[in-house]
């Protein structure tokens, strides 16, 4: 009977041992980011366990060519490989790693870096994977001067690309109140790009002669 009772219980954590399963997970919602910007693009594997020792790798799936963006195999970053745009600008955080935390750090976030990514991690006994949906919120205004009126005042125009949604632009004086293209009397005069989850301002101080963005 005790021999019986020892074998049982073999039999149960041999199962156990065997039906144990590890997920990677990304974001339920896309990411946004505005260009310039650095951004988390989160990726993890659940439950936690320790991922120094596994190949981690990050790619977008969509692209026709060259798809690396980051990987890590070794103990180590190898991107020679790695997609042009992003060269200098990916980073995993190593100590990260060992708490099953995959995320990718991107900095100076472009238009181009929006799309599909794939976070893949594998060991020597199993892999998987999760996909994240990247998009970028426009790019920095820029003012450029676009001649004089017909009363011989100075005209500007605030311009930004790459927007999603398409965003409301307002022109501001000094004291905040929004203008209209027959305002002109302030010191200085604020550009703004604005959606419901994103603003971008911009700054124009009139001198005279000089205008400083």
């Amino acid at each position: 009977a005790e021999h019986k009772t020892i074998m049982t219980c073999c039999l149960v954590l041999l199962s156990f041992s065997v039906t144990e399963q590890y997920e990677v997970v990304g974001p339920v919602y896309p990411v946004f980011a505005v260009a310039g910007e650095d951004v988390i693009l989160p990726c993890s594997v659940k439950p936690n366990i320790n991922v120094v020792d596994m190949r981690v790798e990050w790619n977008r799936p969509n692209l026709k060519d060259s798809q690396l963006v980051h990987l890590y195999e070794d103990h180590e970053d190898r991107n020679t490989d790695q997609i042009q745009s992003y060269r200098g600008r990916t980073k995993l955080n190593h100590q990260e790693l060992q708490r099953g935390d995959a995320s990718l750090k991107l900095s100076s976030v472009q238009v181009s870096d929006e799309g599909r990514y794939k976070c893949f991690i594998q060991s020597k006994s199993w892999s998987d994977d999760a996909t994240v949906d990247f998009i970028v919120e426009g790019c920095l205004p820029v003012i450029t001067v676009d001649g004089f009126d017909d009363s011989g005042g100075l005209r500007l125009q605030c311009e930004s690309e790459g927007w999603n949604p398409e965003p409301d632009l307002e022109w501001r004086n000094s004291e905040g109140i929004s203008l209209t293209h027959s305002d002109s009397d302030s010191d200085y005069y604020v550009c703004m790009f604005y959606t419901t989850i994103s603003l971008f301002t911009l700054l124009i101080i009139l001198n005279q002669t000089e205008i400083n963005v």
